[in-house]
């Protein structure tokens, strides 16, 4: 059975990108968001396995979307166009399975930031 994924990004052509990454990685993407609001919606609705989720949308903030996304049983993967220093502590607290800058996002890097996770090393940082 192929892992479900939902894709939260204000970028269309960053969602294109990722959707494109995660097929291919055998992912089933079963939606995207571009809002906060929206985003929360579909992985109520979709359970997914993993959300790659943007930290800074325009109408909330990733990491507030974490905590939900978890309780929802997904694994989530953080990711920005700003370095991870820039979220400071904050990033640190959140039980995600990583963070990966969008232009370093690639299927071998996002395997290794699920496999440390769920190797129970922490929250890795890329």
């Amino acid at each position: 059975m192929r892992r479900r994924a939902v894709i939260v990004d204000d970028h269309a052509l960053f969602r294109r990108s990722a959707r494109r990454l995660l097929e291919l990685e055998g992912y089933e993407v079963v939606g995207e968001a571009g809002r906060a609001e929206e985003a929360v919606r579909l992985v109520e609705e979709l359970g997914p396995d993993l959300v790659l989720l943007d930290v800074v949308l325009p109408d909330g903030d990733g990491l507030d979307l974490v905590a939900p996304c978890v309780r929802r049983g997904a694994q989530v993967v953080l990711v920005s166009s700003r370095d991870r220093s820039d979220f400071g502590e904050r990033l640190d607290r959140t039980r995600t399975a990583g963070f990966i800058p969008k232009d370093r996002l690639s299927g071998d890097l996002l395997a290794a930031v699920l496999r440390e996770s769920a190797d129970g090393d922490g929250t890795p940082s890329m």
